[in-house]
């Protein structure tokens, strides 16, 4: 009896569950977004970001996506100037105090805001709506040892970060931190 009531039972709830997934689902779309997918995704070489505008104008649709693309890849970069700042930081105990590292953090900042406008837009699409407005969507990237480079050519040029400074353990950290990108 045990064995037909617990048989029973998983029939219900197996029904149950499959008639909530369908009733969730029912009228649900898919939608493909241009300029996404795997190759627009930032890997162990490469930060990307998907902007999309919308406007009236095209030039002000793409204007719109560049800027959204940029201020994400923005976001991006720096939370892993941040994570790699941290981690070279303490596992390296290169003696960098927090004025240092307050300063290398300055310095990283400056860095990615400049290579922020010398992105490379990878993707560029646009949509006309049916309204007659226009839709685009652009992804652009930045090469991670580029990066890297331009951060350790302008520690070069500081005298005080340059003493604490060490580029292969910075280097390191950053490619790990690229690595889990993937």
């Amino acid at each position: 009896m045990k064995k037909v009531f617990i048989c029973v039972a998983v029939a219900l709830m197996t029904i149950a569950c499959s008639s909530k997934k369908e009733a969730v689902h029912k009228g649900d779309v898919t939608v493909n977004v241009p300029c996404s997918g795997k190759e627009y995704r930032s890997d162990k070489d490469h930060l990307r970001a998907l902007g999309t505008g919308y406007a009236t104008s095209l030039q002000i649709a793409r204007d719109k996506a560049l800027v959204a693309a940029r201020a994400e890849l923005g976001t991006q970069v720096s939370a892993l100037m941040k994570r790699v700042t941290d981690n070279y930081a303490s596992s390296y105990e290169i003696g960098m105090d927090e004025e240092s590292k307050g300063k290398f953090q300055d310095l990283t900042r400056q860095v990615v805001n400049q290579e922020l406008n010398g992105t490379i837009v990878i993707c560029d699409e646009t949509q006309r709506t049916q309204d007659g407005k226009y839709r685009c969507y652009v992804v652009v990237e930045l090469v991670g040892t580029d990066l890297v480079n331009k951060v350790a050519n302008s520690v070069k040029n500081n005298d005080k970060l340059r003493i604490d400074y060490e580029y292969e353990k910075f280097k390191e950290e950053f490619e790990k931190e690229m690595s889990k990108l993937q």
